[in-house]
């Protein structure tokens, strides 16, 4: 696959987005047990190329670390037999959710005698931008076909081979359901100047999602000017309360930083209260080193032996690395003005079990997730129970934390009268 010429970029979406206008609406109206078929058709062929979804993962890893990406962001790319396991069941999950399109979300008739609902609809055509994760083509694919909108994916460079061959398994998926190919297509270059087309696309695109880091992330902003579900950094912030249950909260931790520092619930900021700071703060400090997590310490914390001194960058950093920032608080006014101050609004976690001090972290907070005694790593489409996401929403407007197929969802009013006039 050949680079795009700067100057075709804007011709290739506007043709794309041409074809998934023109399909639509055909989505939009078709059966929701077709749209689900064409899910289960893809799961199936997803596994049956699994060879050559794996081969074309080898390249790109081959060449990401010939390009000496991290071992976080190789981790974002890998794709094993576990993970296509996954990527399937994901497909057959969303597949088998209620149908969002036409659902009934509010039904009232007022004095003069109309019937006025207020239903599920779909948003028409979704530009989905994101980076290493090749997962998120079908995952992004599935949430959109569910929810009755045409795709436009584009990968990242590096994860384009196995974007495409994911791609693959989705087209046969549509196929065997009788569903327009064009209702889920992926860019077939790797030229940034397409992203600035997908911006830029206010008539072929209705909303873009992107997923990926801050240089992404700081683009979209500058750049875009169709609508934006935005999806900021996931500076997720673990706070450790003085009535933290000790193995709860070095269990938490641990898994908050270490199961995959990569992805955009991983923990980033470690808090301690400063009356626990000399004891259980030193204990999970030593698990994270013990772990091999760089530890970035500030105050009391830095004087543990094999922590390294915290720079002022490193507090609202996501380092989406084994890589963790650390200082102490004054309670959970402290950890609420430190996360006012440096923190996305994507994901908080505090670890307490007074019953008062978690009511005040959820009530002065503003992220879209908070949690109470729980991993910051749950921050996931599947695991709220929604299949999968298309990514963690951080802003306020139409959909905020993760973003399924419901989120994908518009509304209208369809009101019914029997010959009635205004008087």
């Amino acid at each position: 696959m050949k680079d795009l010429p700067d100057t075709e970029a804007e011709a290739l979406i506007a043709a794309m987005g041409a074809r998934a206008r023109a399909v639509a609406q055909t989505l939009a109206e078709a059966p929701a047990a077709r749209r689900a078929a064409a899910l289960a058709a893809a799961a199936a062929a997803l596994a049956a190329d699994r060879a050559g979804i794996l081969a074309a993962n080898a390249e790109d890893l081959a060449e990401a670390r010939a390009r000496g990406l991290s071992p976080a962001l190789l981790d974002r790319l890998m794709l094993d037999d576990r993970r296509i396991d996954a990527i399937a069941a994901g497909l057959r999950a969303v597949a088998a959710q209620p149908d969002p399109v036409g659902a009934v979300i509010a039904d009232w008739t007022v004095p003069s005698g109309l019937r006025i609902r207020r239903i599920r609809s779909p948003i028409g055509v979704i530009g989905v931008i994101f980076e290493s994760r090749p997962n998120v083509a079908a995952d992004a694919a599935a949430l959109c076909l569910k929810s009755g909108n045409a795709a436009i994916l584009r990968a990242g460079s590096e994860s384009l081979r196995s974007a495409a061959a994911i791609h693959a398994a989705l087209a046969a998926g549509l196929a065997a359901a009788g569903l327009p190919a064009d209702a889920v297509q992926l860019v077939p270059v790797r030229d940034r100047a397409v992203v600035g087309a997908m911006l830029r696309a206010t008539g072929a695109i209705d909303v873009i999602v992107p997923r990926g880091g801050r240089s992404l992330v700081a683009r979209v902003q500058d750049e875009a000017r169709v609508p934006v579900f935005a999806h900021l950094e996931g500076i997720c912030h673990v706070y450790v309360d003085r009535d933290a249950d000790p193995d709860k909260a070095r269990r938490v931790v641990l898994n908050a930083k270490t199961r995959r520092p990569g992805i955009c619930g991983a923990a980033e900021c470690l808090l301690i209260d400063a009356p626990v700071a000399e004891t259980l703060g030193r204990q999970i400090v030593a698990d994270l080193l013990a772990a091999g997590v760089e530890v970035r310490a500030a105050g009391p914390l830095a004087a543990i032996p094999g922590t390294v001194p915290a720079a002022p960058g490193d507090f609202g950093r996501e380092f989406l690395d084994m890589i963790i920032a650390a200082t102490v608080v004054e309670g959970v006014e402290g950890a609420m003005a430190h996360i006012r101050r440096y923190g996305s609004n994507h994901t908080e976690a505090i670890l307490t079990e007074n019953d008062a001090a978690a009511a005040r972290f959820f009530r002065g907070l503003d992220s879209a997730i908070l949690m109470r005694n729980a991993s910051t790593q749950f921050a996931d489409g599947g695991e709220f129970g929604m299949g999968a996401e298309i990514g963690i929403a951080t802003g306020k407007l139409h959909a905020r934390g993760p973003v399924g197929a419901e989120q994908l969802t518009t509304f209208r009013y369809l009101v019914e009268g029997d010959g009635t006039v205004r008087p």
